[in-house]
């Protein structure tokens, strides 16, 4: 077996869908299995996704384990020799996946590979390749000089701004969001650290590989990543679990040598928690008092006998829908308004790209999906 493609699925029945969708289509033709490990989900997830896709393996955990163990169960009972952690609000190209296999087998010293993540907005996603968090790049990430000085060698260093994203490099910290492994690899340094429940063992994990003499490249083929969708940002259990990761981390592997940096690095990290959570709740009072006074809009590309359902689903979410012709752009949008593509008449390579260079003037379209086989609007 080529490939093994594991993907950790909490709460995210529709994202999930479009991710398989779109892995199957990318790994047709190869070597490949592909694992779905269900963290407990309460909505309709094992219920519905099994049918549709019967080729793939299901395992159904019986508590949320987190994301490291999840991870290593399945790791454990697959065989491919590259294995792909895969997160399930994502979806991929073709090349992102065949080109990642291809950069892997021509270089002996990759223990790992990631790619060009963007946002569900096209924007690109800086977290696809840093720098590894020691107490000084941390200081300097959490004081804001990375963002006075990005492309700085030191101050910059967090998301390793002075290298050009548009070609492949050696970086030191992936995102376990996609993150290509060599089995090899994970045999000498060990699979994810079950300390971190989630967050933080892609950073653990990419920092042992580099330790264990391998080598993390980072390779331009882009991937839409909606982030977060299994775990809101704002939430206080999200703020909790992304911080304390951090620490764990810093324990890990730097506190018997910055033993005086310790307490710094906790308050710095207790604080930026702090400030997160008001961001986010005076977020939340500002959208209170806006959302009714946005009409939102769908610009969709659909074929003809698809409308009638995008239109009534569209309708079931208070939106609206404005059809355009493949060659049309739309000529104006609102703050919530987002690009709707039926997955039969654009392929998933397709849609990222146009997603990645939509040109609308002072506005960004949320990318959005419709795949009629199974009647499924992702919004």
């Amino acid at each position: 077996m080529q490939l093994s493609v594991i993907i950790v699925s909490y709460q995210v029945r529709r994202y999930l869908y479009q991710c398989l969708r779109s892995v199957e289509d990318a790994t047709r033709g190869l070597e490949a299995d592909i694992w779905v490990v269900d963290n407990l989900s309460q909505d309709d997830t094992l219920a519905v996704l099994p049918d549709l896709f019967p080729k793939v393996h299901f395992i159904r955990n019986d508590e949320n384990v987190g994301f490291s163990k999840a991870n290593n169960k399945a790791i454990r009972l697959s065989r491919g020799r590259f294995v792909l952690l895969l997160n399930p609000d994502t979806f991929v190209t073709t090349a992102s996946i065949r080109d990642s296999l291809a950069w892997m087998e021509e270089h002996d010293d990759a223990g790992a590979v990631g790619v060009a993540m963007h946002n569900a907005y096209g924007d690109f996603a800086w977290e696809s390749r840093r720098g590894i968090p020691t107490p000084l790049v941390s200081f300097c990430k959490m004081s804001g000089l990375s963002k006075l000085f990005p492309r700085h060698h030191v101050m910059g260093r967090y998301y390793m701004r002075f290298l050009d994203r548009q070609k492949p490099s050696r970086i030191e910290i992936l995102s376990g969001a996609y993150m290509m492994l060599r089995r090899e690899a994970l045999d000498q340094v060990g699979l994810l650290d079950e300390d971190f429940f989630m967050y933080g063992e892609d950073i653990d994990l990419s920092y042992r590989l580099l330790k264990g003499g391998w080598h993390n490249y980072y390779l331009p083929h882009p991937i839409i990543h909606y982030k977060g969708e299994s775990e809101h940002p704002s939430t206080v259990r999200y703020v909790n679990v992304f911080h304390q990761a951090m620490i764990i981390f810093y324990e890990k592997h730097f506190q018997n040598r910055y033993f005086l940096s310790g307490l710094l690095i906790r308050l710095a990290v207790y604080a930026k928690a702090f400030l997160t959570l008001l961001k986010h709740a005076f977020g939340r009072c500002l959208n209170l008092f806006s959302r009714n006074k946005v009409n939102v809009m769908f610009y969709c590309y659909a074929a003809p006998e698809n409308r009638t359902d995008i239109e009534q689903q569209a309708a079931d979410m208070g939106m609206k829908v404005r059809f355009l012709a493949l060659d049309e752009q739309p000529n104006a949008a609102g703050k919530n308004d987002s690009m709707l593509f039926d997955v039969t008449l654009l392929g998933y390579d397709e849609i990222i790209r146009r997603t990645i260079l939509q040109s609308i003037p002072n506005h960004r379209l949320f990318v959005s999906t419709y795949d009629p086989q199974n009647g499924i609007l992702i919004p």
